[in-house]
């Protein structure tokens, strides 16, 4: 989805891809191997996300809740837009003001949460609401579908070839 932001309005332009907001913290538990006592278990999930990305080519964010001092924000991991809430603040409230600034964009928007009131606030602003375990069913099932068709893989994107020539030579990769 791409928006643009004029004098307060957001419009929407033709592109309605739909977007996953998922609740991160929310989401762990119901990936197996995953656990929210693991030290890496965000890192693990964007990692679940980044992969689920390639197969399914849906734009993907997380909320995480209960940043560190100096370590909430908004970062890119990859393909993944990751949001990192303030401590005192829920991931499941910063959720709700993601959709709230949409705006009629939440329409374009699958939250993913088993949460109740997460669940129930995205639906007052008309965007999907997908339950925890049956996203991961979803990834289970595009991963399954891939190694069925392994020709059918789509090639990585620009943004992933630049940030993985970051990550490796400290340079920005150049597609041209």
């Amino acid at each position: 989805m791409v928006y643009i932001r004029s004098a307060g309005l957001n419009i929407q332009t033709e592109n309605d891809e739909v977007t996953y907001i998922i609740d991160g913290h929310n989401l762990i538990p119901h990936f197996p191997g995953l656990h929210l006592a693991d030290i890496d278990d965000e890192d693990a999930l964007i990692r679940h996300l980044q992969a689920f990305h390639r197969v399914s080519r849906r734009s993907i964010e997380v909320f995480f809740d209960n940043a560190p001092a100096g370590h909430s924000g908004k970062q890119r991991k990859g393909t993944i837009k990751v949001h990192y809430v303030r401590s005192g603040i829920t991931a499941d409230a910063a959720i709700l003001k993601h959709l709230k600034d949409l705006g009629k964009g939440a329409k374009n928007v699958t939250v993913v949460s088993s949460d109740r009131q997460v669940m129930a606030g995205a639906r007052s602003y008309h965007a999907e609401v997908k339950d925890s375990a049956s996203f991961v069913r979803e990834v289970q099932a595009a991963f399954s579908n891939q190694q069925k068709n392994p020709e059918d893989t789509l090639p990585t994107n620009e943004d992933e070839i630049a940030f993985w020539m970051d990550q490796f030579t400290g340079k920005k990769g150049n597609s041209q």
